[in-house]
């Protein structure tokens, strides 16, 4: 079948890619990826035991592969001693290669898997609010030997899900970080001010942005982190976070309407803010990837999204 067959290609090519990255990693030499899991384990935690438990494997068996990556690496990794286990320079700059180099071997395992485990399914990712439905039900008259999948994603993840293969593609909100990414827009939807039902502007049958720039903190999302970027710890993640700071009077936020409508709650108010631009909402798939379901669907999502704006 056509879509495993390119399927199967990417993963291959996505494998190809992590062996030349362990190469360049280990100095030309192949890196076998248990000890490289093994070693990051250790480094995260600093903890030969804890990592040992974490693993499942006994504690003296994780320090003989950890001694023998070292001697395939000719270089100290672990600072040991009776008190401390601390990264050497090296270690510091193995521990930075090793977190992508095992991402993109289990992003290649997992398409191999999809490829040959399930060619006639397509799973599909969808952000809160949006309706994968009609979609879906358009895409399976069309095809009926085949199946949808739908999978929530999260602003913080919805480009990441479809470029490692946990989705073929995904219903996004813009913007997204588009590298690597196909994009097809879909549609716009208004956006919502959400506030407290107590709010002077509660009253109000419709707002402008002035109106609320004028009022109290616009609560965000925190910023899309790059890839392989730390997220802030304390920032604001979900829709259901950021209702519950509104709902507590501490600030505003906006949502599409379509959000605003899931997370209905008699203690928050919503109300549309006519000045601002629509939310757009767009189909993402992988840009080095074709498969004929994806074409499918993306032909069915477009053909909703058409009737119905």
């Amino acid at each position: 079948m056509a879509g495993a067959a390119d399927q199967g290609a990417a993963a291959r090519r996505a494998a190809d890619s992590t062996a030349r990255s362990g190469q360049e990693a280990a100095g030309g030499m192949d890196l076998d990826l248990r000890k490289v899991r093994y070693f990051v384990a250790v480094a995260e935690r600093l903890h030969f035991s804890r990592a040992a438990e974490e693993l499942l494997i006994a504690q003296p068996a994780l320090s003989r592969q950890i001694r023998a990556l070292e001697r395939e690496l000719h270089t100290e990794l672990f600072v040991r001693d009776s008190r401390r286990v601390e990264l050497t320079e090296a270690g510091r700059r193995l521990l930075d290669d090793a977190r992508p180099l095992l991402a993109a071997a289990d992003a290649a395992r997992r398409r191999v898997a999809r490829a040959t485990q399930a060619p006639r399914t397509l799973v599909v990712g969808f952000r809160t609010g949006i309706r994968v439905t009609e979609a879906a039900r358009a895409f399976a008259a069309a095809h009926p030997g085949a199946t949808v999948e739908a999978r929530r994603v999260d602003w913080d993840d919805q480009a990441e899900a479809v470029l490692d293969g946990r989705v073929d593609l995904a219903y996004v909100r813009l913007p997204v970080v588009e590298s690597g990414l196909a994009l097809t827009p879909l549609y716009g939807e208004p956006r919502m001010a959400a506030l407290p039902a107590g709010h002077p502007l509660a009253a109000r049958t419709e707002l402008t942005s002035a109106d609320l720039a004028r009022q109290t903190e616009i609560l965000h999302l925190c910023v899309q982190p790059e890839p392989g970027a730390a997220r802030p710890v304390s920032a604001v993640r979900t829709v259901e976070e950021k209702l519950e700071y509104v709902a507590a009077g501490r600030g505003i936020c906006y949502l599409p309407r379509s959000a605003a409508l899931l997370h209905s709650r008699p203690d928050v108010s919503y109300l549309p803010v006519v000045d601002l631009p629509p939310d757009q909402v767009a189909l993402a798939r992988p840009a080095d990837r074709t498969s004929e379901l994806a074409d499918a669907f993306t032909a069915a999502a477009l053909s909703v999204a058409a009737a119905t704006g």
